[in-house]
């Protein structure tokens, strides 16, 4: 029969910066098993934002405008698709956040009758 590792127990922290910090230091292995792990599935968490103010020249902000306009998004959530989509790209890997509204690449738009 196998013996179970006695696991340490997971410390209390004051904070989620705390617990943050703890957790970039310590490695987990003695106090979680993760061969007992479940997949968590969060449907009402919503990514955190942070606004910035980033200037664009006007003629690349009336670009962007008119193709939002085209696929019947908000320019800004147009803009955040572009741009999660280049950075996945440069990491090397699939953009996970989309907009509500399906945006399609412009040339292979479905026909509007």
């Amino acid at each position: 029969m196998a013996k179970h590792k006695q696991r340490k127990p997971i410390p209390r922290f004051e904070s989620e910066a705390e617990g943050r910090a703890f957790w970039e230091t310590h490695d987990t292995t003695p106090y979680v098993d993760w061969s007992e792990a479940r997949v968590g599935i969060f449907p009402n968490l919503k990514p955190s934002t942070e606004t910035i103010s980033l200037r664009l020249p006007a003629s690349l902000l009336a670009g962007l405008k008119i193709l939002a306009n085209k696929h019947d998004v908000p320019y800004q959530s147009l803009l955040k698709v572009f741009l999660a989509d280049r950075v996945a790209h440069e990491l090397g890997r699939q953009a996970v956040q989309r907009p509500r509204k399906r945006i399609q690449p412009i040339g292979r738009r479905a026909a509007r009758g």
